[in-house]
């Protein structure tokens, strides 16, 4: 089958290294004088070493001797080693060369040739990994990203936040609900949402839990993508569908209409669209937020295949740093800017241009097409007073960065039921605000982050069904944000379609 040879190529494309990661144990903050530099712990939070980044070796665990921001405590150091030494001798679930396929792929995006989607859920869960989950989702980005190909006239590189996508950063390390103060929910890797004292607490077996999880979710979605499933001429049925029974579907018909008339063009030309590859087949990357280190670093491998024997992150095909551990003497960039996967790098509306300079040159100092992602996520109130600032100063410099807007967390509130929601229409002004900054500085806005799912949700209010504050609670199942549903994603990937045209 296409996973087992996929399997079979990873074995051989990368070293598992074992030896490297038997020697490291928990950066555990019960143990102060563990990982230490001058007595200070990385796990109080306080920086432990002020060496320019420039100047410093970089290996797979020297961000040890860096700030690490967002790590839970783990209460049983040994049980974590454990689960570390585990996972640094398991098989990679993604190898080599796709990163560099990927990492070409951005390239193009960085240059204007192309567009990014990256899209998925906000937080996966362990109670949500059946096929029919993986297989909605997977449908949506495809849906949209045909939408995209077409208005554009450019190749949609597709990416998901999907097959590790389980740990999340929190704004505070303890959350009280009627007097009681239990640790933060921080993703399915680490505890569960529950709202009690076991439940909430750091068990690190949950990250072999995750990885077996995603490789289990990267077989089907290989065979999803490789198969027959995401055959164009089926996603345009679907979009179709959607606009026939949609109450923009007017509006967006024309776009419909255009798709179908390219593939009658097609096949009167002679193309054979069920077994031309690339209208049977498309290639899908995985991403995540790579917030915890420890597990980061434990499916770090180095490429045998190659000459200079670099080091990969194989946990995912992309990773990026977040808004709360971007700081640039920190551990998060220290990690990222050694490995050779494509990083990106959330920045919101506190962050100044010296700053964006700063970590363009810390994560891509070769200036490598397509290596650095900068994904905006400013809220619709701050995009055009915020960004363009920003997209001055990067082209000014000469950074051949990716520009992708990411207009669901900057926008997030508390609504009247005290659930957390966002609304149709801020997520997409920032979309317009994005395009606009762009068009008005003359750079290329080169893509969408978007949180989604495939399923009938009820988080996000607004789109083309108009969901109210009353609707939340019908089928309100995220483990963490809020996430648009299959209508409204798609309602916003043809609001981008005319952007893009435009």
């Amino acid at each position: 089958t296409s996973a087992t040879l996929s399997s079979i190529r990873m074995s051989m494309d990368i070293d598992a290294n074992a030896a490297h990661h038997a020697g490291h144990s928990s950066p555990d903050s019960s143990r102060p004088d563990h990982h230490t530099k001058n007595s200070t712990s990385w796990a109080t939070g306080r920086p432990v070493d002020s060496t320019p980044m420039a100047a410093s070796t970089w290996t797979p665990s020297s961000w040890r001797e860096r700030t690490a921001l967002q790590q839970p405590t783990w209460p049983d150091s040994g049980a974590y080693d454990a689960a570390i030494k585990k996972l640094s001798m398991v098989p990679p679930l993604v190898f080599a060369g796709e990163a560099r396929t990927l990492l070409a792929s951005l390239g193009r995006v960085a240059e204007g040739k192309a567009f990014l989607l990256q899209a998925g859920d906000c937080a996966e869960s362990f109670h949500d990994m059946g096929a029919p989950a993986i297989r909605e989702k997977l449908k949506v980005i495809l849906q949209m990203a045909a939408i995209l190909t077409y208005s554009g006239g450019l190749p949609v590189v597709k990416v998901g936040r999907i097959a590790g996508q389980f740990a999340k950063p929190r704004s505070a390390n303890e959350e009280t609900v009627d007097g009681v103060s239990l640790p933060s929910f921080r993703g399915h890797i680490v505890n569960d949402d529950l709202f009690d004292a076991d439940s909430r607490t750091p068990d690190p077996e949950r990250m072999i839990q995750a990885y077996q999880q995603s490789a289990q979710t990267l077989n089907l979605l290989r065979a999803f993508t490789k198969g027959g499933f995401a055959d164009l001429t089926r996603v345009h049925a679907w979009n179709q569908e959607f606009v026939r029974t949609s109450a923009e579907g007017r509006r967006y018909g024309a776009i419909a209409d255009g798709i179908a008339s390219a593939l009658r063009f097609m096949s009167a030309c002679g193309v054979d669209l069920s077994e031309s590859a690339p209208i049977h087949q498309v290639d899908l990357y995985t991403s995540h937020e790579a917030l915890l280190l420890g597990y980061e670093e434990a499916l770090t491998r180095q490429d045998t295949t190659s000459a200079t024997g670099d080091w990969y992150d194989c946990s995912a095909h992309m990773l990026w740093i977040g808004e709360r551990t971007r700081g640039l003497d920190d551990a998060h960039v220290e990690f990222l800017r050694g490995v050779k996967n494509p990083v990106g790098c959330k920045v919101g509306p506190t962050v100044e241009p010296d700053d964006v300079l700063a970590l363009c040159e810390a994560l891509n100092p070769n200036r490598i097409p397509g290596r650095l992602t900068l994904i905006s996520r400013m809220g619709a109130k701050k995009v055009g007073d915020r960004l363009p600032r920003l997209l001055a100063a990067v082209r000014d410099s000469g950074h051949p960065v990716v520009w992708s807007c990411d207009p669901c967390h900057g926008n997030t509130y508390t609504s009247d039921s005290g659930l957390k929601t966002r609304h149709f229409d801020e997520i997409e002004a920032e979309v317009v605000g994005f395009f606009d900054a762009h068009n008005a500085e003359g750079t290329w806005p080169g893509g969408l982050h978007i949180e989604l799912t495939g399923d009938d949700v009820t988080e996000c209010v607004g789109g083309s069904d108009d969901l109210a504050d009353a609707n939340l609670g019908e089928r309100y199942t995220t483990v963490c944000d809020p996430r648009l549903n299959a209508r409204q994603s798609l309602d916003l990937a043809f609001r981008a379609a005319e952007l893009l045209r435009r």
